[in-house]
């Protein structure tokens, strides 16, 4: 018996809850972005309307406002958004207890052992969307497939409030025409392989030469042809089953362009301070930090460093991840900034210290986060924070720990 996957992804979702509590916004282009009076604003969500005008993630507020002179900016609302999310996941879980998190408004499903219960995988489909257009007002795309990642691609195919479904019969015609960019895991420094290789649609790569792929894109040359050809064999995991952590990271797109090194540094250490609440979350320290960084022209760069030691401070990631950045940023300025910890090994793990490197510093640092943490726990996440982070425009405090489940 074929698998049964589906994947639902939340048809514009900040947008979507905004407009859902704003009858008065029905049939006007909306967009949650950065405060509108800050020029360099960037667009977190539209809704359809505003869609349909061009406007997109990522775009700054000016840039909206002349796609769509009337457009409509509200503020970003997390823990609203939080609460929905979960909302959403509960009414996953009626069908199936396989339910694997891609993002807080996305996810797959395995309903393989469940269609006794409720019907093929379209009438699921159906049924998951009307639940959730009834119970949270907001609608859902579902894909249907025989391969979680077909599921995946179903969901983006069509939109909004439509269910796709690509079975092993109909997959050569309705997938392999797309372009190659449109299969998950291929981004856009592979597609660029890709084209160069005159690998264009996903046809083109479940065709390849698997010796040629590999050749030039390693083992996931390999993975991806068999994706294109229906053979991904990825499993959805079960919702209570978690997941050996290999990294752990977070990244930003700035509510405004980076244009100074204080600028940078402010973001750095904001973001330092999610992994290492993150990596103390999950009992755990890092020997190696990484950086990931966009300029407002969208080019990448990327590197990353072994440290002497295992550390889990948010003052010992920034301060690599700073190193790391002043290397390759290139020109100012800076549109996004990703910070990563890897190599990870259990905090109760024994390293040797020394009076010769910065191992007893790092330790006195992680005591200090240690005892912030208890201090914000106590009286509030605002009771202590770094002076930088006190009067800033570049990031909204998220209260980031709400989405941790789903990150990546």
């Amino acid at each position: 018996m074929s698998g049964v996957f589906l994947h639902i992804d939340m048809n514009n979702f900040y947008a979507s809850v905004e407009c859902a509590e704003r009858p008065d916004l029905s049939g006007r282009p909306v967009a949650v972005a950065g405060d509108p009076k800050k020029r360099h604003g960037v667009v977190l969500a539209k809704n359809q309307v505003a869609k349909s005008f061009g406007v997109k993630t990522g775009d700054t507020v000016a840039e909206a406002q002349s796609k769509a002179p009337n457009i409509v900016f509200l503020p970003p609302h997390f823990d609203k958004y939080d609460k929905i999310s979960k909302r959403m996941f509960g009414i996953c879980n009626r069908y199936t207890c396989f339910v694997e998190p891609f993002g807080p408004d996305e996810c797959w499903l395995d309903c393989t052992q469940t269609v006794r219960l409720f019907g093929n995988g379209k009438k699921i489909a159906d049924s998951l969307r009307e639940s959730v257009k009834r119970e949270l007002g907001i609608t859902a795309s579902v894909g249907v497939s025989f391969t979680k990642m077909f599921a995946k691609l179903g969901s983006d195919m069509k939109k909004p409030d439509a269910t796709t479904v690509i079975t092993e019969e109909n997959f050569r015609d309705k997938v392999w025409p797309l372009a190659a960019e449109n299969l998950c895991g291929v981004g856009r420094k592979t597609s660029e392989k890709l084209r160069k290789m005159n690998v264009c649609t996903i046809g083109d790569l479940a065709n390849a030469d698997e010796r040629v792929l590999v050749r030039t894109l390693g083992k996931n040359g390999a993975d991806l042809r068999l994706t294109a050809n229906g053979r991904d064999g990825y499993d959805v995991r079960e919702a209570v089953v978690g997941r050996d952590a290999k990294s752990v990271g977070h990244g930003l797109t700035a509510l405004r362009d980076l244009v100074t090194d204080e600028d940078i540094s402010t973001l750095v250490y904001y973001l330092s301070e999610l992994v290492s609440a993150r990596m103390v979350r999950y009992g755990v320290k890092a020997k190696g930090i990484a950086v990931h960084v966009r300029t407002n022209a969208l080019t990448h760069s990327a590197k990353q460093t072994t440290l002497p030691f295992p550390v889990c401070s948010s003052s010992d990631i920034a301060a690599a991840a700073l190193r790391l950045i002043a290397e390759v940023r290139g020109e100012l300025p800076l549109r996004s900034i990703d910070v990563s910890a890897f190599m990870l090994s259990p905090a109760s793990a024994p390293h040797q210290l020394s009076f010769f490197d910065d191992s007893l510093i790092s330790a006195k640092n992680e005591k200090l986060d240690e005892a912030i943490a208890k201090i914000r726990l106590k009286y509030g996440k605002t009771a202590v924070v770094r002076a930088c982070h006190a009067v800033q425009d570049i990031f909204t405090d998220k209260d980031v720990g709400d989405f941790l489940p789903f990150k990546r």
